[in-house]
C-alpha cells in the first residue's frame, strides 16, 4: 500500500472464496502492504449474508467462479446492504467483457489472480470512496434538514402569529365568565377553556422557539399544580380502557422553568403512551425527588404498560424528524429534548417491548418558595381608555372586561383612527395599543401622541418574539409593555397600576 496515502485504519476484509489457499495468499498481501485488518472467509451465499449482518465488513473480496454459488450472486447481496459496502472481484478467470459489466453492476474494481500487485492499492482507494460517499450522503441529509427547519421557520412565523389571535379569545373569556358569575361549575369549565387556550397558544410558540432558538420567561413551577394540570387537559383524550394514576410528590417541590412549557412535556409524553397502549392500560405519572452530583433534583416520570421499544428505536428517539407513527412529525419528542436541556435537565428512557416505556425527566430542584401573588388590581372610576387594536375580536372581548372593571373604554382600529379620535373626543386617561397594525404604527403613534402634548401612560401589547425597542419611544411618556397572549389578571393590574402612577 503507498506510503502517501491516508492511513484508513482497521478494516474488516470479507473474502467470498472457496480456496482457503487463495484466500491465505490474498490475506497475507494485504498485511504485507500495511493494511491493519481483520479477515473472514466464506464460499455459500448463507454464510454471506450471516457474515454481512455479524462481520460487518468495509469490503469484499470475492472469486468469481465458485461451485454452487457465483460472484455475481456475492455482488447482487452485498449491493442489496444499506448502506453498500465496496466489493472487488479477484478471480483468475475473468475476461474482458465480464469486467466491464461486473463494473457496470456496481463492482468497485476487478483484479486477476496473476497480477495481484495493485490489489492493496484498490483496496484502499474502494475503501476510502466508500467512506467519502457515505459522508457526503450524510452532509446532504444534514442539508436537507437544516433546509426543511428554514422553510418550517418561515411557516411557523406565519401560523404563530394567526393562531395567537384565533386563541386569544380561549385566554380572556374564562376572566369574563369569572367576573359575571359566581357559579362554580363556570368557574371550572372557564379554568378548562383557559388551560386549552394557553396549552394551543404555547404549541403553537413551540414550534417558533425550536426553530429560532427563543427562550421564555421562567418562574417557580409547583409540580402538584403542574400535575393537576395535565390530569385535566387529559381527561378528553384518555380512552375507555386507559386509566391516568396520578401520583404527585408527597411534599411541595417547585422547579424554576417555563409553567407551560413543561406543561407541554407531560402531555407530549403522556399522549404518546397513551397511543402506546391501543389494547388498554395504566398510565402512571408519578415524581419524586432526587439527589445526584448536581444538588437536589425532582424527578417525573410518565411510564405506560404499551407495546414499548426496541433498542435500536430508543437510541433514534430524539432524532429529529424520526418517527414510528403514520403522521407523526417527529419533532415532538425533540422539543421535549430541547425543553428539558435549557433547564439544566436529562430525559432517560426505559422500554421493554411487549413490557411500557418510562420516560424519566429530571430537573434541578427550586430551594425557595413561590413568589407572592400580586394583589388584586383596583376597579375603575369611570377612566377613559382608548384601545387601539386591529383585532376586532381582542378588541371587543377588552373593552368589555374594562367595562366591568368599571373603566369607559373606546376603540380604535389602527393609530389614525386613535388621533383623529383623540382630536375629536380629547385624550383619555390611558391608551392600550397593540402591536399588529401597519397604519400608524405602535411606535410612531405614541410618538405622534407625545408630539402633540400627551404625558399620559400607555401599555403596549406587545409579540414576545419581536418586542418593542425602548429606545425608539419617547422619554416624556410612561409606557407598560404586556406580552401576549394576553391574561385578563395581568392587563387588570397593568391597567391599575398605569393609571395610578403613571410610570414604568
Amino acid at each position: 500500500m503507498p506510503q502517501s496515502a491516508t492511513p484508513i485504519g482497521p478494516v474488516r476484509v470479507l473474502l467470498v472464496e472457496d480456496s482457503p489457499e487463495d484466500a491465505e495468499l490474498t490475506s497475507e498481501q494485504l498485511l504485507d502492504a500495511g493494511l491493519e485488518a481483520e479477515f473472514q472467509r466464506v464460499d455459500s451465499e448463507a454464510e454471506l449474508v450471516q457474515a454481512l449482518a455479524q462481520f460487518k465488513p468495509d469490503l469484499v473480496l470475492s472469486d468469481l467462479s465458485m461451485p454452487g454459488f457465483s460472484g455475481y450472486d456475492a455482488l447482487k447481496a452485498v449491493r442489496a446492504q444499506e448502506p453498500p459496502v465496496p466489493f472487488i472481484f479477484v478471480s483468475g478467470t475473468m475476461g474482458e467483457d465480464t469486467a466491464v459489466q461486473a463494473l457496470r453492476d456496481g463492482a468497485a474494481d476487478y483484479i486477476l489472480k496473476d497480477k495481484t500487485a495493485r490489489l492493496p492499492a484498490a483496496a484502499a482507494r474502494a475503501i476510502r470512496e466508500s467512506r467519502g460517499q457515505r459522508e457526503r450522503e450524510r452532509v446532504e441529509k444534514e442539508l436537507l434538514r437544516s433546509q426543511r427547519l428554514d422553510s418550517m421557520a418561515m411557516l411557523a412565523a406565519g401560523l404563530s402569529h394567526d393562531l395567537r389571535n384565533i386563541l386569544q379569545p380561549l385566554l380572556i373569556v374564562p376572566d369574563l365568565l369569572a367576573i359575571h358569575s359566581d357559579n362554580p361549575k363556570i368557574h371550572k369549565l372557564g379554568e378548562v377553556i383557559a388551560e386549552s387556550g394557553r396549552r394551543g397558544h404555547e404549541m403553537a410558540e413551540s414550534m417558533l422557539s425550536f426553530v429560532r432558538g427563543a427562550r421564555k420567561a421562567r418562574e417557580p413551577v409547583s409540580v402538584g399544580e403542574l400535575f393537576q394540570a395535565v390530569q385535566v387537559l387529559l381527561q378528553g383524550s384518555l380512552p375507555d380502557k386507559v386509566t391516568l394514576d396520578l401520583q404527585p410528590p408527597a411534599t411541595p417541590m417547585e422547579i424554576d422553568a417555563n409553567y407551560v412549557e413543561l406543561q407541554q412535556v407531560l402531555i407530549n409524553l403522556c399522549l404518546n403512551g397513551i397511543q402506546a397502549m391501543p389494547a388498554g392500560g395504566t398510565l402512571t405519572l408519578s415524581a419524586k425527588p432526587v439527589e445526584d452530583a448536581a444538588g437536589a433534583g425532582v424527578c417525573m416520570c410518565v411510564a405506560d404498560q404499551g407495546i414499548g421499544m426496541d433498542e435500536k428505536v430508543r437510541k433514534q428517539l430524539f432524532t429529529p424528524f424520526f418517527t414510528t407513527k403514520e403522521d407523526g412529525t417527529g419533532l415532538g419528542l425533540m422539543s421535549c429534548l430541547r425543553i428539558v436541556e435549557q433547564y439544566q435537565g436529562r430525559i432517560d428512557v426505559d422500554s421493554t417491548p411487549g413490557v411500557g416505556t418510562t420516560f424519566a425527566i429530571t430537573l434541578p430542584m427550586l430551594e425557595s418558595g413561590a413568589a407572592p401573588l400580586p394583589a388584586p388590581a383596583a376597579p375603575g372610576q369611570g377612566q377613559r381608555i382608548l384601545l387601539v387594536d386591529g383585532d376586532s375580536t381582542r378588541q371587543t372581548l377588552l373593552s368589555t372586561a374594562l367595562e366591568s372593571q368599571g373603566y369607559r373604554p373606546s376603540r380604535a382600529p389602527d393609530g389614525a383612527y386613535a388621533l383623529r379620535a383623540s382630536v375629536i373626543d380629547g385624550m383619555p386617561e390611558l391608551f392600550v395599543i397593540d402591536s399588529d397594525f401597519v397604519l400608524l404604527p405602535a411606535v410612531t403613534l405614541v410618538r405622534a401622541l407625545a408630539q402633540r402634548g400627551y404625558r399620559g401612560p400607555v401599555i403596549l401589547l406587545q409579540d414576545p418574539v419581536k418586542p418593542f425597542d425602548v429606545a425608539e419611544l419617547p422619554e416624556s411618556v410612561p409606557v407598560y409593555l404586556l406580552d401576549k397572549p394576553l391574561e385578563m389578571g395581568q392587563v387588570f393590574e397593568a391597567v391599575a397600576d398605569a393609571l395610578a402612577s403613571g410610570t414604568l
